[in-house]
């Protein structure tokens, strides 16, 4: 699933291709990407221009004149720039005919993605994003703190609560764990305000450097025939053995595939 640095390179990226852009039409072809009614969706967007690209946690928010819309990628969703007239994929589900000759096209193998009209000026208090915890890069960390302390849950598990702190997936979660040589199973009540701390500092110092590669390509995450390159850099995840040489384990925390160190993030007693 793309996490953070992929959803911003999907952002920065996009950016790029579609600012100022008219849409002349939207094709739906697979009606349940869209949470809308199918033909409100299309005529509220319809000749509007895209203006900005804004990005809450996982959620993309595309920004026309007076309307806004939000894109969820779930698991394996991707957008492309294409020519109007090239040959469409079986897994091409919308299609946003712009000016200039252009198509926006989503793309999802596997039809989790969702799109969903939202306020222009207060999309991030309207559902689904007001249920959203800070970003790493947002949140305080006593406030964090004051969160996990009423958590008897593993770190991992945590970690991957958007309501607590959004944007981390499956990938850095395991990033961070190792990084701050952190067993997943750690419960996340146990942590003091200077893990907590560090928790925060350590997951935007990933999350940045992530960013900056262009994210983690890991089976199908690509944005305009772009891949990210931060898979190079993961200590653990999907790893056999980590930097020092010690053999990866990989177990299931909270039906999650969890890569860690049983050297490097001992568990303590």
């Amino acid at each position: 699933m793309p996490e953070l640095p992929e959803v911003e390179t999907v952002r920065r990226t996009l950016e790029n291709f579609i600012l100022n852009k008219k849409i002349e039409d939207i094709k739906i072809l697979y009606p349940k990407i869209i949470d809308d009614d199918q033909e409100e969706f299309v005529q509220t967007l319809k000749n509007k221009t895209f203006k900005e690209i804004d990005r809450v946690g996982k959620y993309l928010i595309f920004k026309l004149e007076d309307v806004a819309f939000i894109s969820h990628l779930r698991m394996e969703g991707k957008y492309q720039i294409c020519k109007k007239g090239d040959i469409l994929s079986k897994h091409d589900h919308v299609i946003f005919v712009l000016d200039e000759g252009m198509e926006l096209r989503y793309n999802d193998v596997r039809k989790f993605g969702r799109m969903k009209l939202v306020d222009h000026d207060d999309y991030k208090n309207q559902l689904p994003l007001s249920k959203l915890g800070p970003e790493p890069f947002e949140i305080d960390y006593l406030e964090l703190y004051q969160k996990l302390k009423k958590k008897n849950k593993a770190i991992k598990t945590v970690l991957l609560d958007q309501s607590i702190m959004t944007g981390i997936g499956n990938i850095y979660a395991n990033e961070i764990c190792y990084q701050m040589h952190l067993n997943p199973y750690t419960k996340a009540n146990v942590l003091s305000k200077n893990r907590v701390k560090e928790l925060v500092d350590v997951a935007c110092e990933i999350l940045n450097k992530a960013i900056l590669q262009g994210g983690t390509t890991i089976h199908s995450f690509s944005v305009n025939g772009i891949d990210g390159l931060f898979q190079v850099q993961l200590k653990v995840h999907m790893q056999k053995h980590c930097p020092l040489g010690h053999e990866i384990k990989k177990v299931m925390i909270n039906e999650r595939g969890t890569y860690y160190c049983p050297i490097c993030q001992k568990a303590k007693r």
